[in-house]
């Protein structure tokens, strides 16, 4: 039963935030400033890529959450598989979120940023959706074999 919560559970906590942020720009730091909340438009994909063409980017995007759900929903019929039903419900949950954002407004809200990351992460902004994905993804490709 969880499974088929999960996705809606993380697309509709990721859009309640991201529409508290646009509403609340104001930044806060959290734990010593090693978390950080803002607000920030990503009009491409994961590190702006593609931000000159966002079409492409919203295409590709309606494209891999169709495949995800097409894949989750497949999914739900194997017994057990615990963890790929799960990695590919975060996924489906993420990918719906952010494709909801390029479609409506044309970017991405992104918000936590870690400023004291090791390297070039400490200038990456994120959404809930992009962990949910990075974790489904992990999740899926090594998922136990039943």
């Amino acid at each position: 039963m969880i499974n088929l919560i999960l996705p809606a559970i993380i697309a509709g906590g990721d859009c309640s935030i991201k529409r508290h942020r646009e509403e609340n720009d104001e930044e806060y730091e959290y734990l010593n400033g090693k978390v950080k909340v803002v607000t920030y438009h990503n009009k491409g994909a994961f590190l702006n890529l593609g931000d000159k063409y966002p079409f492409v980017v919203l295409v590709l995007s309606m494209i891999f959450t169709f495949l995800i759900g097409i894949l989750f929903v497949f999914s739900l019929g194997f017994k057990g598989r615990g963890i790929l039903k799960a990695g590919l419900g975060l996924l489906l949950g993420g990918a719906f979120s952010n494709t909801y954002d390029r479609l409506k407004k044309g970017y991405v809200v992104d918000y936590l940023n870690f400023p004291h990351a090791p390297g070039k992460i400490r200038q990456i902004i994120f959404n809930i959706s992009d962990f949910a994905i990075i974790i489904g993804s992990l999740m899926s490709i090594f998922v136990e074999k039943q």
